[in-house]
């Protein structure tokens, strides 16, 4: 699947989840693009298997399109979460930024940007329901992150 369908996909599962559904028009003003080419897509998407979807109506993602979104999706936000948690990158750069890597990285380098991730920020040990859109766990993870270095630092 191209960068370019993916990105039509991806777009498609937040808006559902946003809104509870997706619309042609939704998806072209979300993406800045014309209808015609979000038509382009839809068709090459439902020939896949990704969506089902008729004209003028509701698009709705298959099995298969829901779960190669949340790749997309946790790809992004894996990419996102390194470049805002470890490298302190700024929110909206690092959220630009994920956009493009995702597609110019492999799949063992986002496992080990993964790894790396969970190595520094340990989620399980804070006892909590994680959001990493809160700026409240943003916060938390920044403060157990520096005490976690400090008595690493100290052995």
């Amino acid at each position: 699947m191209s960068a370019t369908l993916e990105e039509y996909l991806k777009t498609v599962y937040v808006l559902i989840a946003k809104n509870g559904t997706a619309r042609v028009t939704d998806i072209a003003c979300s993406l800045s693009c014309s209808k015609p080419s979000v038509n382009r897509a839809i068709k090459l998407l439902k020939e896949d298997g990704f969506i089902d979807y008729e004209s003028y109506g509701d698009i709705l993602l298959t099995t298969k399109g829901k779960e190669k979104a949340k790749k997309i999706v946790k790809r992004h936000e894996i990419i996102k979460g390194f470049l805002v948690q470890v490298l302190e990158v700024n929110e909206i750069v690092a959220d630009k930024e994920a956009n493009t890597m995702k597609y110019a990285v492999s799949e063992d380098t986002i496992k080990k940007f993964e790894e790396y991730i969970k190595t520094i920020i340990d989620v399980d040990q804070l006892k909590c329901e994680y959001n990493s859109k809160s700026e409240k766990c943003k916060k938390c993870i920044k403060r157990t992150t520096q005490y976690r270095y400090e008595k690493e630092s100290k052995k």
